[in-house]
């Protein structure tokens, strides 16, 4: 997992605990039904009118927090989080936990990155089972240039839970964006030497992906795609495009949209597959189809996807003008903002 998409992984936590179990008034549920929605100044002016109405103190400080963090503001967000959790008593519940998460991020988004390992830490000497907190420790450490410190969380993590693969292929990500690639395929390897462990078709399938055995991938992920697995067909067109087949990768993504049902992210997928062949109409055609889907995961890149067909093919003002659109929502992306620079010299 990236790091710049670890707020949105909490944004999802967060706004499923806003919904249940804590009690909100109406203009707290207006502020997170706001964030959900991008509005991040709209959340801020309900959440300020919720103040005004005294709703839940430590859910108004939580909420500004998370909407500072969507307007990249981590100096503001930090505070708000760190006020909400004056609201707690001396035995942390779920909802302190999901505040420190939070507060972790905004420190290590605003450059604090030992700030960010001490929340983790604070919340592994309370709970020493809590996979999430040693896993993203590790990323901290990594960062730091600590690859000893980040083994050791990443090993407390993967122990903590074994079969959690999903967690496995983001230490393997990581691992492989800081320099540490081997480390990374080691617990990718270790899954694969244990007699004991099962792997179904599509687990087999991308960790055969990632380390490198793109044969076994296609097999066993032809297999898991036959069971109408968007990962697996997703992952499957991928295989295909490091065997240098792109256009039964495209293939394989246009079948599933056509046979299964319309994904947001296998018309990313195959905009993408389409943009390595050169066929950049068809690229932008699969992007805006995408992004007409409602609810999707992948909104962001989707649309960073679109500008940059734009540019492919040509289209400099439009790709400049969806580009200032985009800024406005991810205004942090440093790769959208380099890349606005190079549009405004066209």
């Amino acid at each position: 997992m990236k790091l710049k998409n670890m707020l949105c992984m909490l944004l999802s936590a967060a706004l499923l605990l806003g919904g249940c179990g804590t009690a909100q008034g109406e203009y707290l549920q207006q502020g997170m039904k706001q964030i959900e929605q991008l509005d991040y100044q709209g959340a801020l002016e309900s959440f300020a009118l919720a103040a005004e109405n005294k709703e839940n103190e430590q859910m108004i400080c939580r909420g500004q927090g998370i909407a500072y963090m969507g307007l990249t503001d981590y100096e503001a967000a930090s505070a708000c989080l760190e006020q909400a959790l004056t609201y707690s008593d001396a035995w942390p519940d779920q909802l302190d936990y999901d505040i420190n998460y939070y507060l972790a991020t905004a420190y290590y988004k605003s450059g604090r990155i030992n700030k960010a390992i001490d929340v983790y830490k604070a919340i592994t000497d309370l709970r020493p089972k809590e996979n999430d907190a040693w896993y993203l420790k590790g990323i901290m450490e990594l960062e730091k240039g600590n690859t000893g410190q980040a083994q050791a969380d990443f090993d407390q993590a993967v122990a903590i839970a074994p079969n959690d693969y999903d967690q496995m292929v983001n230490i393997y990500s990581a691992c492989s964006r800081f320099g540490s690639e081997e480390m990374g395929k080691s617990y990718l390897q270790a899954v694969l030497a244990d007699e004991n462990v099962k792997l179904n078709d599509y687990d087999l399938g991308r960790i055969s992906y990632y380390l490198g055995d793109y044969e076994q991938a296609r097999l066993s992920l032809e297999t898991a795609r036959e069971k109408g697995s968007a990962e697996a067909a997703a992952l499957l067109g991928q295989t295909y495009e490091k065997l240098g087949d792109f256009n039964y990768a495209a293939s394989v993504y246009s079948n599933y949209i056509e046979n299964r049902q319309p994904n947001a992210r296998i018309y990313n997928q195959l905009g993408l597959c389409k943009m390595l062949v050169g066929d950049y109409e068809s690229a932008l055609k699969a992007f805006r189809e995408g992004i007409d889907m409602a609810d999707n995961t992948v909104m962001q890149s989707l649309k960073f996807n679109e500008i940059v067909a734009c540019e492919s093919l040509g289209r400099f003002d439009e790709a400049t003008l969806l580009m200032e659109q985009y800024l406005k929502t991810y205004p942090d992306d440093a790769e959208a903002i380099r890349e606005y620079e190079f549009l405004q010299t066209r």
